[in-house]
C-alpha cells in the first residue's frame, strides 16, 4: 500500500482546547510513524444542528460537503474528543450526522465504512472515557473499525503546555503505540 492517510480532528472548537493539542501531537506520532496525516479544526467547519427539515429545504451545508471530501479521501481518523456530561461532544455528533446523509451518487456511509479509528482524550481531572465509549459505539454502527484501545490523558493541563508536545514518556509511548497500530490495521486493510 501507499502511505497510509489519515485524517486528526479533535471533537472541540475551542481556541485552546487540550484535545486540538492532543491531535496534534498524535499527527506528530503518525508521520514519524510514517503516516500521511491532515490536521483540520472542526471550527473551520461549522454546520448548522442537523434537521431533515433543513436538509430537504436546503440540502447539504458546503462545509458538510467539504468535510465529507476529506474523511472520504483518508484511510482512517485520529480523534481527540473531550467527555461532555459523559458523552461526545454535541460539535463531533451533529457533524458525524451530517456526514452521514448521502450526497450524489456516494455510496452509503461512504466517511465511515472501512475507515480505521484511533481515540484519545485530554481531561483536566479523572474523566473522558465515557464520552470516548459512546463514539465508539457511534463510530461502530456507521461501519467504522475503531481500534479497542484508547488513550485518555487525564491531569492534562499538567501533560499539555500548549507547544504540541508531550514531556511524560508514559504518554508519548502510549501514543506512538496508538499510531503505530493505527497505521498498521490501514495498511493490512488497504494492501
Amino acid at each position: 500500500m501507499s502511505t497510509p492517510k489519515i485524517l486528526a480532528f479533535s471533537g472541540s472548537i475551542r481556541k485552546d482546547s487540550f484535545n486540538k493539542q492532543l491531535a496534534k501531537i498524535a499527527m506528530h506520532c503518525a508521520e514519524q510513524n510514517g503516516a500521511e496525516v491532515t490536521f483540520v479544526d472542526l471550527h473551520d467547519y461549522q454546520m448548522p444542528l442537523y434537521c431533515g427539515d433543513l436538509h430537504e429545504e436546503e440540502g447539504i451545508p458546503e462545509n458538510a460537503i467539504a468535510f465529507k471530501a476529506l474523511m472520504k479521501s483518508h484511510n482512517g481518523f485520529l480523534i481527540a474528543s473531550p467527555e461532555y456530561n459523559g458523552s461526545l461532544t454535541g460539535i463531533l455528533k451533529n457533524t458525524i450526522d451530517w456526514a452521514t446523509i448521502r450526497h450524489g451518487e456516494e455510496e452509503r456511509m461512504a466517511c465511515f465504512s472501512g475507515k480505521i479509528a484511533g481515540l484519545m482524550c485530554a481531561a483536566p481531572g479523572i474523566g473522558g472515557s465515557h464520552g470516548l465509549h459512546h463514539l465508539r459505539s457511534v463510530l461502530s454502527r456507521l461501519g467504522t473499525f475503531v481500534l479497542p484501545t484508547h488513550i485518555a490523558v487525564t491531569n492534562c493541563h499538567a501533560h499539555l503546555q500548549g507547544n504540541n508536545s508531550i514531556e511524560d514518556l508514559k504518554i508519548q509511548h502510549q501514543l506512538d503505540g496508538l499510531t503505530l497500530e493505527l497505521i498498521r490495521v490501514v495498511r493490512g486493510l488497504h494492501s
